[in-house]
């Protein structure tokens, strides 16, 4: 049952990237792509922020920060690319055809991860079926972005 609730969660996180991407890019056509990620991240500082506040959360753990492998702040830059990219692939081949692309990609991805047990992650068993699975989604991805 809890393995339907974090399903569930994560679903609602792809809804919502899906949207984020789509405001995003309204946002880019008017300000232009780099004034709008840094808006973006600004705006996203600000509510991190509040939200540590309001919770009462603290800044004690970052006293921890000389334990973060080097590798972990890479997430930051990657942040950017990836709100960069989404406000420059939108406007020209539609939300749905970049967030097929932008799933297509995640799952490959995050099936190499799993299966290496990369960046400190829990290794996951890798299986052959596994890639029909991954054939699958793109086929199905590539039946979407006929034109």
């Amino acid at each position: 049952m809890q393995n339907l609730l974090y399903l569930a969660l994560a679903a609602l996180s792809g809804a919502a990237m899906a949207l984020q991407g789509t405001l995003n890019a309204a946002l880019g056509k008017v300000l232009g792509i780099w004034h709008s990620t840094l808006l973006v991240h600004i705006i996203g500082t600000i509510t991190t922020l509040v939200i540590i506040l309001v919770i009462g959360a603290g800044m004690h753990n970052f006293s921890k920060i000389g334990q973060v492998p080097w590798y972990a702040f890479l997430g930051g830059v990657l942040n950017v690319a990836i709100i960069y990219l989404v406000t420059r692939t939108i406007p020209q081949i539609g939300v749905g055809n970049a967030t097929t692309a932008i799933i297509v990609a995640q799952v490959l991805t995050a099936v190499l991860i799993d299966g290496m047990g990369a960046f400190g992650m829990k290794k996951y068993e890798f299986h052959y079926i596994d890639l029909l699975g991954i054939a699958l989604l793109a086929a199905g991805a590539r039946i979407l972005l006929i034109d």
